[in-house]
């Protein structure tokens, strides 16, 4: 059920030799992400439960899941940008079906994370899947 943006993440996963080599790609997703305007860091956009801040602002329109996001933590950006692409674009309905851990376990970002940036990641996460439900 993955989108074709997160399909190409993981290829390029797969392409890449080792973890820091991934490392820096997940970066380089943070870097390429464009940021979010000052006037939407607003305490109702931040995440909760990171030891980044971390802020996404969901955007739903007509039955589609869509957000934009940012961090003041470069890794945290490009997970961010992993998340939109395992998200943005799907319908609503279809948001909460969608495995993270099954699909993030794909990069092997499980296993490379600490359990602080884990931690995040999950919080991210839940905050996606309210988010949808809500509408």
């Amino acid at each position: 059920m993955a989108t074709p943006a997160f399909e190409e993440i993981v290829e390029t996963f797969e392409f890449l030799d080792d973890w820091e080599d991934r490392y820096r790609h997940v970066i380089d997703m943070g870097k390429a992400m464009p940021p979010l305007e000052d006037a939407l860091k607003v305490p109702a956009t931040k995440v909760d439960g990171c030891a980044s801040q971390v802020w996404l602002v969901p955007l739903p329109e007509d039955g589609v899941f869509h957000f934009r996001g940012d961090s003041d933590a470069m890794i945290v950006r490009g997970l961010v940008a992993i998340l939109g692409a395992l998200y943005d674009g799907v319908p609503l309905d279809e948001v909460n079906r969608i495995d993270a851990g099954d699909a993030l376990g794909r990069l092997g970002l499980t296993d490379h994370l600490s359990a602080q940036r884990s931690n995040g990641l999950r919080a991210m996460v839940e905050r996606i899947r309210s988010v949808a439900a809500a509408g």
